[in-house]
């Protein structure tokens, strides 16, 4: 399966709102120490979301795009950043491809190759980007290995997860160190 980055449809919104309610397998792996939103707060979003749709008014540096199947243009997931440090052009990233029947297919890897290169691309200040995890989220730390990311960070037994003591990782590529690869 061919995958694209693009931004919000007003379709997707309530296949969107299905993965996000609820419990999925995705939210095992997705930053399961933190408190899940509300179905209020889902709802803000998915407002905010088509607001922007409706405005079509989208920063020029998207902060979030929709991964969707190159073929039928159904949303799978998303790839998002956020800045740890604005003063110095931080920034981290993330995905999650919700339906865990697309896993173990190498989308995750083509959406976050497509991710770093849109990013590098659109932002010359940026010279770093890093992910953050969890010890437990192996196809994660894989993922990003398998792109060229490295370890730079591990705060041990940071997070809990299912009543378990897991480490924090923090991965990072340099602008200079991302290449070509083929995913």
């Amino acid at each position: 399966m061919d995958i694209i980055l693009r931004d919000w449809k007003v379709e997707d919104l309530a296949l969107y709102k299905q993965w996000n309610v609820g419990h999925h397998r995705w939210m095992d792996f997705n930053g399961p120490y933190y408190q899940k939103p509300s179905i209020v707060e889902i709802d803000q979003k998915i407002d905010q979301i088509r607001a922007k749709i409706s405005s079509d008014h989208w920063p020029k540096l998207r902060e979030r795009l929709v991964i969707a199947d190159a073929v039928t243009d159904r949303i799978l997931g998303t790839v998002n950043w956020y800045w740890q440090s604005q003063e110095t052009h931080w920034m981290s990233i993330g995905i999650a491809i919700y339906d865990e029947t697309s896993w173990g297919q190498g989308l995750g890897a083509k959406a976050l190759k497509h991710w770093v290169d849109y990013l590098f691309q659109h932002a010359p200040q940026i010279v770093r980007l890093d992910l953050r995890t969890w010890s437990g989220n192996l196809g994660m730390i894989k993922l990003a290995e398998k792109l060229g990311f490295q370890e730079e960070a591990r705060f041990r037994q940071a997070r809990i997860v299912g009543g378990q003591y897991y480490d924090s990782i923090a991965m990072g590529v340099l602008r200079s160190e991302w290449g070509d690869t083929t995913v």
